[in-house]
């Protein structure tokens, strides 16, 4: 997995129910995170593209599981962001039903090498993203969590606010976090490493 062409990338699918999934064997690695937490410019970040992943305007607007396909050999998967207050009661039970899809009903869940969980370092792991981070240990599923926007926060508050996650609600876990920026691409190479540790 060394040598994947990151140039070489397309969008194979929005998938709005479980049974659109790809249902090829390639290694898929996953983005979770809430609403506005910046999944979409992380990916276009990560791939080197501007608007490749589509950042909406209106957070969580858009309910699919979009699989981007990388170089012909795995999918990075970004899943509709959680917690988005405005979502009418339909819109939140399509979410769940997807993303419950994904990680319940996914007739390739062997092929999910890894979770990135991000986290907004700014606002720090809300309840929702407790949540599903310890779904995912309870899981069993390989994670890490991507603290996003590094670039709004000094250096100094950067790690003052690492260390406090560290001491905090992820003390004893063991979860390694990579500070990120999509703005300045601190972190990418941080990430594409995990990444590809993960898959071989």
């Amino acid at each position: 997995m060394a040598n994947i062409n990151r140039n070489n990338v397309s969008l194979k699918m929005s998938a709005g129910m479980p049974h659109q999934f790809p249902t090829d064997q390639r290694p898929q690695v996953a983005f979770s995170g809430r609403s506005n937490v910046g999944k979409s410019s992380l990916i276009n970040s990560l791939l080197g593209r501007k608007s490749f992943a589509r950042v909406s305007s209106t957070p969580g607007k858009t309910i699919t599981v979009n699989f981007y396909d990388i170089d012909k050999q795995m999918y990075l998967v970004d899943l509709p962001g959680y917690g988005f207050a405005r979502r009418s009661p339909e819109e939140k039970k399509a979410w769940s039903a997807l993303t419950d899809g994904y990680f319940v009903k996914n007739k390739n869940i062997d092929c999910v090498k890894a979770v990135i969980q991000l986290v907004d370092i700014r606002v720090g792991p809300t309840d929702d993203d407790i949540m599903m981070i310890n779904f995912l240990i309870d899981s069993h599923m390989p994670f890490f969590v991507v603290a996003t926007k590094c670039d709004k926060l000094s250096k100094r508050a950067m790690q003052k606010t690492l260390d406090e996650w560290e001491n905090s609600c992820f003390a004893g876990t063991g979860i390694r976090v990579i500070p990120y920026s999509s703005v300045t691409g601190e972190g990418r190479e941080k990430v594409w490493g995990e990444i590809l540790s993960h898959l071989s």
